[in-house]
């Protein structure tokens, strides 16, 4: 059986063009035109991949990627009509793994799905058992779940991606733009701040756990999970 691919969007005519294309790639694809059936499809379709828009009836893409981070971690890819830095900001926030603006080209959106398919076959192949543990923290990027001192916090999926990929690689130095990169997975067209916005975040929520490693920054570079013993 192909891939099963879930297209979440009120527009009528994407739906079936994307649905159309992508069987002939040979896909399964099924349809949802709202936000409510969307998320009813998803768990009794059990899609590969989700591409789905934002601005949608009942429940907007942002609340569907949310529930859907909820009970698992599925590739989406968020579909809409806005450019905006903010947007894709807040879809990468919210869990989602890529992310195109209408009108697209059908063969990037193809690309896109594939290499964010590779991405996640990769990481469900290497990751399910893999825990970064250092003094009070331990971090498992399989299972979306960080502890400090012994206590599960909640984090969002971009800022625990952050933090493992920076402690899997303590002491070395990582540029935004390689950070960019390696954590989002794709040639992101936004503002490389975000990265800046998600290390504050960290920071805040890892202050007082521990005075053997640091987030550190090296001014002029970039960002390092610093061991300080």
């Amino acid at each position: 059986m192909g891939t099963k691919l879930l297209v979440i969007d009120d527009d009528a005519n994407i739906c079936e063009m994307l649905k159309v294309y992508f069987e002939n790639e040979g896909y399964q694809v099924k349809t949802a035109s709202d936000g409510i059936d969307g998320l009813q499809f998803f768990k009794i379709f059990e899609p590969d991949l989700v591409l789905l828009d934002i601005m949608m009836p009942k429940k907007d893409g942002w609340q569907v990627c949310r529930e859907i981070r909820e009970i698992s971690q599925k590739p989406i890819i968020m579909i809409t009509a806005k450019g905006e830095v903010f947007d894709k900001v807040l879809g990468l926030e919210l869990g989602a793994d890529d992310f195109i603006v209408k009108p697209f080209d059908m063969k990037e959106l193809s690309a896109r799905i594939k290499a964010v398919l590779r991405r996640s076959s990769a990481h469900s192949k290497t990751a399910d058992d893999e825990v970064v543990r250092f003094d009070n923290i331990e971090i498992s990027q399989a299972k979306y779940e960080l502890k400090l001192k012994g206590e599960t916090i909640d984090i969002p999926p971009k800022e625990l991606q952050l933090l493992y990929f920076l402690a899997s690689n303590c002491n070395r130095v990582f540029t935004r733009d390689q950070l960019l990169d390696k954590v989002w997975g794709f040639d992101y067209l936004g503002d490389s701040r975000t990265v800046d916005v998600h290390v504050k975040r960290l920071r805040e929520k890892l202050e007082g756990v521990s005075d053997k490693w640091t987030l550190k920054t090296v001014w002029g570079v970039g960002y390092k999970f610093e061991l300080l013993e």
